[in-house]
């Protein structure tokens, strides 16, 4: 019985990497379907928005936005991922801190992103350190709760291994709980990528000088449905590249170890 499912395992593979492939193509097929019935300026095909990403980046305009959200994106996500790991690494080892933050921790998580943003807007006025002050303050309650579950689901004999060997405390995080915390940390980082990237697209159309939720906005003051698909479809292939060139490699190789054990 092993023997037959080591010999489908490695068939199920390229089959299912096969489809993953296949679904954007069949995304695509269905929104040139949809266009081709709608016939309307307010749907346009996927060759207008391709010709229409051409121009806005010949012009400047689309890089430019990206970039500015790119890098808004990226010095919240670093600073939500470093502060939500401390901070949820020492709720999940001590029980009164996490008694004690606890609740802060839930209403955070259930504060509405678009309050924070109007808060820090009228706080700090529209500025830069304002939208990366919301971005941040809305990522890192889901941060702390996730490290804090990794946490507690440390193993206890691998505390009492390393208390045996009397291990310095860097080898204890290196080789005793980073390992155990890998996978909660790259389940923080992939919803946090997923939150974020939203988090800085709200924020930019309430108040920002540039950027992708800037230029939709715009778009949609003149019902330009060319240009918002046209960013919404360059958005979505640079998630896809980060997924794939970028989260699932590293998720493979730091939880590759986890294969080895029997």
């Amino acid at each position: 019985m092993v023997q037959k499912e080591a010999n489908l395992a490695p068939r199920a593979r390229p089959l299912g990497i096969r489809l993953e492939w296949l679904s954007l193509p069949l995304l695509l097929v269905l929104w040139q379907v949809a266009a081709g019935v709608a016939q309307s300026r307010f749907m346009p095909s996927p060759v207008l928005v391709a010709s229409e990403i051409v121009d806005l980046t010949l012009n400047g305009h689309l890089l430019a936005d990206f970039g500015k959200t790119l890098n808004r994106a990226a010095i919240g996500f670093v600073v939500a991922m470093a502060l939500g790991g401390v901070l949820g690494f020492v709720l999940g080892r001590v029980a009164a801190v996490d008694r004690l933050f606890g609740p802060w921790v839930m209403v955070g998580m259930n504060m509405p992103a678009i309050v924070v943003a109007i808060i820090c807007y009228i706080w700090l006025g529209l500025s830069e350190f304002a939208l990366i002050l919301a971005v941040v303050i809305n990522k890192t309650p889901l941060v702390i709760t996730t490290i804090r579950e990794g946490v507690r689901a440390f193993l206890p004999e691998y505390d009492e291994l390393a208390d045996a060997f009397r291990m310095p405390l860097w080898r204890r995080i290196r080789l005793i709980w980073l390992p155990q915390l890998i996978p909660f940390i790259m389940t923080a980082a992939r919803t946090g990528l997923a939150l974020i990237w939203k988090i800085v697209l709200v924020f930019e159309v309430l108040g920002s000088d540039g950027g992708v939720g800037f230029r939709v906005s715009i778009f949609f003051q003149y019902f330009d449905m060319g240009g918002i698909l046209s960013y919404t479809t360059v958005f979505v292939a640079m998630v896809v590249v980060f997924e794939h060139g970028l989260l699932r490699p590293i998720e493979r190789r730091v939880v590759r170890w986890r294969k080895d054990q029997p």
